[in-house]
């Protein structure tokens, strides 16, 4: 039976989608800059009859997300090149991105570099890349090899050649100047496909140069420096899904929720991450990290390197048993910083989308962009709808997985407060209503929301810091649609057609509608 789209959770991020049959077969990977719209348009009409096939099979997808699209793209490669899906099959061999390689030489060269499947490169040499999109030879690698005087003979000739007379090579198989000026050469190449600071240097003479170029109508060259500036910018994008050097460690995010943890594995092998394993067990007895760890790796190869969000219990005594069974020394290590913290991060980024699924993927991005721990399903938004000292109301909405829940509506009478004074409302409102929650042991919301600015976000936290309540608190400010939050300095300002913001917003306008509604009928039979 089809799936249904339109009853899947589906990020809005750049990742891999894994499109799956009844048999939990996968029949389908692919890589999108941003998953919803290229998933969803899969299952618009008029779609050609290979498609339409493909659609009518799947049955699950499953997403896998990346930090940007060439990431994607990477990763995309390497799940076809394991999985073989039938609807990649024309795919699986193509080359995807190309590596580069200065040689170990007297004078090295520059030349493209290749990986065999299980990711070991061919030949000797400093490799540099992957360089994603585009054609396989993705800088253009004549241009390079002149602009920094590469040679490209496979061995020194004993005389200058046709390269040295075309202004290609210095010739340091002839002139001494040049022998010494090649390290140079080489040394500037190298900060380039590091895309360190000289690439800017590098880009400014390229620009030079196709201006000239094209001034002399040499319109060829212009259009082929043109095109290798263009793709100077994937020098600049940093890469996770696959490194030059020969990494054979495993990444692991562990997420507890309502007694069950959820764990979530990447391996790296020869440096090319290739796959992802989830895994979940509940915390009943003596099951833990560390138990899950050690249960793991009685069938699986262990790495040199174990690299986790956190530390298993019994680290030492794990870490000596792994290291005598493998043979080598095995580490078990939390990242601070560098390439290891983001890879977990990125983990924990995709447990969170694991465990959302099925929520309204508006919620699960509102929760993104506060930085709050977990899914704000329930939200409860506050309104002070005031009419002079005899007409002081408070009002509040509640919003259950994005949409009203108006059993759950609540209006407050002022009772404490004379005058004009919405920062006290605000204050003495929200005291009243989580109090007698916390009293009455009920549930609280995920989040609250405060029509206004800092002020009123100031006051509501002050109640909820008196009562020793730390529910998350923002502020949503009518005028720019400014939202408010302790954790972030600056007003986050969201899109005016981004859905979260249309949320936010219902949930404000529906609590003052509440609020004006009852102020209303106070002052009718008054």
């Amino acid at each position: 039976m089809a799936i249904d789209i339109s009853k899947i959770t589906i990020p809005t991020h750049p990742g891999v989608y894994i499109m799956k049959d009844d048999t939990g077969k996968i029949i389908y990977i692919g890589k999108a800059k941003n998953l919803r719209n290229r998933v969803r348009s899969y299952f618009l009409k008029n779609q050609n009859y290979k498609t339409q096939k493909l659609v009518e099979k799947i049955s699950d997808i499953e997403f896998v997300l990346t930090d940007n699209e060439s990431e994607a793209f990477l990763l995309e490669a390497n799940m076809i090149k394991r999985y073989r899906p039938i609807y990649n099959i024309e795919l699986k061999d193509q080359q995807r991105y190309t590596y580069l390689r200065i040689t170990n030489e007297e004078f090295p060269r520059l030349m493209v570099a290749r990986r065999t499947r299980t990711g070991e490169f061919l030949g000797s040499g400093r490799v540099y890349g992957p360089f994603t999109s585009g054609s396989s030879k993705m800088l253009s690698i004549g241009l390079l090899r002149k602009a920094f005087k590469v040679r490209i003979c496979k061995s020194l000739p004993k005389e200058a050649c046709l390269e040295y007379h075309l202004g290609n090579c210095e010739a340091p198989c002839q002139f001494e100047q040049a022998r010494q000026r090649y390290g140079k050469h080489i040394s500037e190449l190298e900060s380039i496909l590091k895309g360190k600071q000289k690439l800017e240097d590098f880009r400014k003479k390229l620009e030079n140069e196709m201006q000239d170029a094209s001034l002399r109508q040499h319109y060829e060259t212009a259009k082929e420096i043109h095109e290798t500036i263009q793709r100077l910018e994937n020098l600049q994008t940093r890469q996770k899904m696959e490194s030059t050097k020969n990494y054979d460690e495993e990444y692991f995010g562990i997420v507890v929720q309502d007694q069950t943890a959820h764990v979530m594995s990447f391996r790296q092998t020869n440096g090319v991450i290739r796959d992802r394993n989830r895994f979940s067990f509940d915390l009943v007895g003596d099951n833990s990290f560390s138990s899950f760890l050690s249960q793991y790796y009685s069938t699986n190869p262990i790495p040199k390197s174990i690299v986790s969000s956190e530390l298993p219990e019994k680290k030492d005594i794990l870490e000596e048993v792994f290291s005598r069974t493998a043979g080598f020394k095995v580490n078990i290590i939390v990242p601070l910083s560098g390439k290891r913290k983001e890879m977990i991060r990125l983990i924990m980024k995709n447990l969170i989308l694991y465990q959302t699924k099925g929520f309204e993927p508006a919620i699960v991005e509102l929760q993104e962009k506060l930085r709050l721990d977990i899914i704000p399903n329930v939200i409860e938004c506050f309104d002070i709808s005031n009419h002079g000292a005899d007409y002081a109301v408070g009002s509040m909405s509640r919003f259950v997985d994005g949409r009203p829940d108006k059993s759950g509506y609540r209006k407050f009478k002022i009772k404490t407060i004379q005058g004009r004074d919405d920062y006290a409302m605000i204050n003495e409102v929200i005291k009243r209503r989580y109090l007698r929650l916390l009293t009455q042991k009920d549930k609280t919301p995920d989040l609250i929301i405060i029509d206004g600015g800092k002020g009123q976000l100031r006051a509501a936290l002050d109640a909820l810091k008196s009562i020793g309540s730390k529910i998350p608190c923002i502020a949503l400010a009518k005028e720019n649609e400014e939202i408010y939050t302790p954790k972030i300095s600056e007003p986050l300002v969201i899109s005016k057609n981004n859905q979260v913001l249309k949320i936010l917003q219902h949930a404000r306008d529906e609590a003052h509608r509440f609020g004006v509604a009852y102020n209303r009928s106070l002052r009718k039979f008054s």
